[in-house]
């Protein structure tokens, strides 16, 4: 008998599988939480980095739906169709990587949980449906009840408002909160709480998915008066002190360059006085936003600490790509995905409504680059300034060595098999005889119970928007696309990452032979997980990014992110 078909273990059996909880941060950068360098004050996952482990090889798809979709299922995106954002309508004739819909034979990691007796739930963000499902029976085969959910509340797309959600609830839409003092952040924090109930009859699954830090940042002021001094130094100082402490940790090797500052971003010594106020209190609204969220974990494990489930939970955090890149050189106050054509004086008559629900704001883009350091670009790029992300995994119960670094590679697609393991079950191949697509992940947990264990992979390929990449071993070969241009005209660069660690030095002239191996083996693992290998970005994604040296987006019109 499959393990798909064997009975749910007994509840006697419960206590010996620990709870999972996978805690998702959006459009966080690698260097942007203390136990990674940060000088953003985050003490609940700082605790949770000395008592757990920390990967600094742990590797996303750029951008959040398919990294979300890898997360949960197990398989790239391209295998489940969603190479990028959601289908706004699906074409039933689409079984391409490019649908938007992930097909019922790739099983989620809930759905495999959840027929192995765990108790399922998912607060937060989902962002993996088609737009035009409403939930209703026959229009919400993606929600999160028919993917392995007991429950669910949350929102459905890319982002919202943090203090007026536009929620569903299970297979329903629901009314925006209006209650005085209301934040999301904590709100789902509650909801998480409740369902890790410490008499529960079964191990229980909770997927709590943030909407922090992606824009709109929103947080009470208080937060954000915190850092009141704290960016003055600007974002080039900033990108300085953050290697500075990552050295000093381990995060990354002692030689580590600083790679110059992205073409197209500016200098911070450029910036008028003006300019320099305003931007620095942007992002102190990020920093305070970080800082609240950090505090609504901290509530989370005092919840498992005081009910005595805590030694026993596995919690896992992490995030779904590099730091934000959209908004620009000026940012975005008034309204996300659309030109700020506000001034520098303008905004700071008006500073004090940034992170209020006055505002819908997003940092400026020199920001992100200082979130991801020492690392190249940021979100939605192949380099790794888009793809690296922090990773923390808390087991008391089973981690030897809390406080360790773990330096083995590891993809978002390896999490979900690993979820498996420690819940004692597996994917299936075949369900209901049907078979499942393959999954693609493989499982970490023997890196997590020991640091000489081998990394689960040595080999991932990469590919967004017509960008590419692909990891074997230390090497790394990245092409950025001039979008409809020949793909065999692209220009590809080679880095080795053992000996640099952020891809300071292109290495493609010294080592052509290594190079077009490297090619190769992209080639062949895009045959082997998409369909086709390799496109042109879907039209409605084509002008988002330029992925040029340009200082801003090409275009404002981005509403599909929109609630």
């Amino acid at each position: 008998m499959s393990l798909a078909c064997a009975a749910p273990l007994q509840a006697k059996d419960a206590a010996k599988r620990p709870n999972i909880v996978l805690i998702v941060l959006d459009d966080v950068g690698f260097s942007d939480l203390g136990p990674f360098g940060s000088e953003i004050r985050t003490p609940n996952l700082d605790a949770l980095a000395a008592r757990g482990l920390r990967y600094n090889r742990f590797d996303t798809k750029a951008v959040c739906t398919p990294t979300r979709a890898a997360l949960l299922t197990g398989r790239n995106p391209q295998t489940v169709r969603m190479a990028d954002l959601p289908a706004t309508k699906v074409d039933p004739s689409d079984e391409t990587r490019d649908r938007g819909e992930m097909p019922a034979n790739a099983q989620t990691i809930a759905q495999v949980l959840g027929r192995a007796g765990y108790a399922t739930a998912g607060f937060g963000k989902w962002h993996l449906a088609p737009e035009d499902q409403d939930g209703s029976a026959g229009h919400n085969s993606s929600w999160p009840l028919q993917r392995g959910f007991d429950q669910f509340y949350g929102f459905f797309l890319g982002w919202t408002d943090q203090y007026h959600p536009k929620l569903i609830e299970g297979n329903r839409r629901i009314a925006a909160p209006e209650t005085p003092g209301y934040h999301f952040s904590q709100d789902i924090t509650d909801h998480a709480i409740a369902a890790l109930k410490p008499d529960s009859a079964k191990p229980q699954f909770v997927y709590l998915a943030y909407g922090a830090g992606h824009a709109p940042i929103q947080v009470p002021r208080p937060y954000i008066d915190a850092y009141a001094n704290t960016y003055a130094k600007g974002w080039d100082a900033l990108r300085e002190e953050r290697l500075a402490r990552m050295k000093a940790m381990g995060i990354v090797p002692a030689n580590t360059q600083l790679p110059p500052r992205n073409p197209g971003d500016k200098a911070w010594a450029d910036l008028t006085p003006t300019e320099q106020q305003v931007y620095a209190r942007f992002m102190a609204t990020y920093a305070g936003f970080l800082t609240h969220t950090d505090e609504q974990i901290g509530r989370l494990i005092a919840h498992l600490k005081a009910t005595g489930q805590y030694d026993n939970t596995v919690i896992m955090v992490m995030s779904d790509n590099g730091a934000a890149s959209e908004a620009g050189q000026r940012g975005s106050f008034e309204r996300l995905y659309a030109p700020n054509k506000l001034s520098a004086e303008q905004m700071l008559a008006r500073i004090d409504e940034l992170g209020s629900d006055k505002t819908q704001s997003e940092y400026q883009r020199p920001w992100a680059m200082a979130g991801v350091t020492p690392l190249r670009r940021y979100k939605l790029w192949p380099y790794l300034g888009g793809i690296r992300t922090p990773l923390i995994v808390s087991w008391p119960k089973m981690v030897k060595d809390g406080g360790a670094i773990r330096h083995q590679y590891v993809d978002v697609v390896d999490v979900a098999p690993t979820l498996a393991q420690m819940g004692k079950t597996q994917f299936p191949k075949s369900l209901h005889g049907l078979a499942e697509m393959p999954v693609a992940g493989r499982s970490i947990l023997p890196t997590i119970l020991s640091p000489k264990a081998p990394a689960a992979r040595s080999v991932q390929y990469f590919e967004l928007r017509g960008n590419r990449a692909i990891t074997q071993g230390p090497w790394r070969a990245v092409a950025v696309h001039k979008q409809g241009s020949d793909f065999a005209k692209d220009q590809w660069a080679l880095f080795n990452t053992d000996q640099d660690f952020s891809e300071s030095t292109d290495l493609a002239s010294r080592y052509p032979e290594r190079l077009e191996a490297m090619k190769a083996l992209w080639w062949d693992q895009a045959r082997r997980y998409s369909t086709p290998a390799l496109a042109e970005a879907p039209e409605r994604f084509r002008m988002r990014e330029k992925f040029d040296d340009s200082a801003d987006r090409p275009s404002a019109k981005v509403e599909r992110e929109t609630p």
